[in-house]
C-alpha cells in the first residue's frame, strides 16, 4: 500500500515526538538480605504511557509498517493480542487518526479490554485463541487494512543493535552499579521479540551476560528450546498468565540467542507476583511474577555456588489490569492454583 510522503513524514514525526517526550523507564533495585554480593534489579516498563513493556513493541511495529508503506492515512490497523500490545497499538493508531481493531481471546482481562477502547480501539473477541490469526487476515481483507502481526514482525521491527532499545537501556543504567554487567537478564516470551532483541544485543556488545527466558509450563517455547522438532501444543493446553507463553512457536521466537529457559507453573507465577507486590507496595502483573520466580531460582543457584553478580528482569506491567483475576480472592479460589506456598517462599527471600 502506498500513501503520500507528506502524510508518512507527519506520521513518523508524531511517533518520534511521542518517544522524545517520554523519559527512560526506571531501574529498581530489590534488596536481597539473605544473599550479600548478589543484586536484583527490575526494569520497570509499567511507566510507559500505555502502562506496559508492549509500548516499545507497538512503537516499533508502527514505524516498521509506516516505513514499509504498508499503512496509509485511510488504513484500518488490525492486531492479534492478549491485551497489552493492543492497548499500546490503539494509542498509536489514535495518534495517527487510524481505525484500530484488536482481535483478542474472550478470556482477556476486562480491564485490558477497557483500556483498548479507552485508547479508541475496537474489540473483536474470539472463542478459540488459535483462531486470532485467521480472523485478523479476514478483517484485513474485508477492510482493505493492515494486520500488524506482532508474532511475525516483533524480532525484525525492533532495532536490536541499539537506538535505545531495552537492552541498550539496561546496560546503560547498570553502568554505575557494583556489578555493572549483569550475570543474567531474565525476560518472558510472548512474541519472542524482547528475548531476540536482548540476546542479539548481548552478543553484539560481547557481554558475558547470559539470557534466561521464563516461560509458563503450558507454553511451547521452552519445549521447542529443548527439542526443535516440537512446534505446537495439543489443543486445550494453555497458561493463565496473560501476555507470555504460546501454543505454537511464533516466527519472532529465536531460540539460538537464548542461553537458558526456565518453565514456571502458573501457581508459582501468581505467588511470586503477590510476594513482589507486597514488597514494592504496589501491584505488578502475572508475567512479572513469572520472571521473578525464574530470578529467584537463578539467585539461589548463584548463592549455592558462591557466585556474586547482578540479575536484571522486567516489570512488564502494573497489576491494576488484573484486579478481577490475579488480585481477586474469588478468582484465585476458583482457579484451583496452589499459589500461597510460592508467595510465602519468595516473601522469605525478600524478608529483612
Amino acid at each position: 500500500m502506498t500513501s503520500g510522503r507528506d502524510w508518512l513524514d507527519q506520521a513518523t514525526r508524531k511517533i518520534e515526538a511521542d518517544y522524545n517526550r517520554s523519559a527512560d523507564t526506571h531501574l529498581v533495585q530489590v534488596e536481597l538480605p539473605h544473599h550479600p554480593g548478589i543484586e536484583l534489579y527490575l526494569k520497570d516498563e509499567s511507566s510507559h504511557p500505555t502502562g506496559s513493556l508492549k509500548h516499545r513493541l507497538a512503537r516499533s511495529l508502527f514505524l516498521y509498517a509506516l516505513c514499509n508503506q504498508w499503512i496509509g492515512p485511510q488504513t484500518t490497523v488490525i492486531e492479534a493480542s492478549s491485551g497489552s500490545t493492543a492497548v499500546s497499538e490503539a494509542y498509536f493508531a489514535r495518534m495517527l487518526g487510524l481505525r484500530f481493531i484488536a482481535v483478542v481471546p474472550k478470556t482477556t482481562a476486562a480491564a485490558k479490554l477497557k483500556a483498548i477502547t479507552f485508547q479508541g480501539g475496537e474489540i473483536c473477541a474470539v472463542d478459540d485463541p488459535q483462531s486470532v490469526y485467521e480472523v485478523c487476515h479476514r478483517l484485513a481483507e474485508e477492510t482493505n487494512g493492515h494486520f500488524l502481526d506482532q508474532f511475525t514482525f516483533a524480532e525484525r521491527a525492533t532495532d536490536w543493535r541499539g537506538n535505545n532499545n531495552i537492552a541498550e537501556s539496561i546496560f546503560a543504567q547498570m553502568g554505575h552499579e557494583v556489578h555493572k554487567v549483569p550475570s543474567w537478564i531474565v525476560c518472558g516470551a510472548g512474541t519472542g521479540g524482547t528475548s531476540a532483541t536482548i540476546g542479539r544485543f548481548i552478543r553484539l556488545q560481547r557481554h558475558a551476560t547470559q539470557l534466561c527466558v521464563a516461560d509458563p509450563t503450558a507454553s511451547i517455547f521452552h519445549q521447542h528450546f529443548a527439542d526443535r522438532t516440537i512446534e505446537s501444543l495439543p489443543d486445550g493446553c494453555s497458561s493463565r498468565i496473560e501476555g507470555i507463553g504460546r501454543a505454537r512457536v511464533e516466527p519472532s521466537f529465536i531460540p539460538s540467542v537464548i542461553d537458558r529457559m526456565i518453565p514456571v507453573d502458573d501457581g508459582h507465577s501468581i505467588g511470586a507476583m503477590h510476594a513482589l507486590s507486597d514488597y514494592l507496595g504496589r501491584r505488578v502483573g502475572g508475567s512479572t511474577g513469572t520472571n521473578f520466580w525464574a530470578c529467584a531460582k537463578l539467585i539461589e543457584e548463584m548463592a549455592a555456588s558462591g557466585e556474586t553478580g547482578s540479575v536484571v528482569t522486567l516489570l512488564c506491567d502494573g497489576g491494576e489490569r488484573y484486579a478481577n483475576t490475579y488480585y481477586d480472592d474469588s478468582w484465585l479460589t476458583d482457579s484451583g492454583l496452589d499459589w500461597q506456598p510460592s508467595r510465602d517462599r519468595l516473601a522469605e527471600l525478600l524478608k529483612a
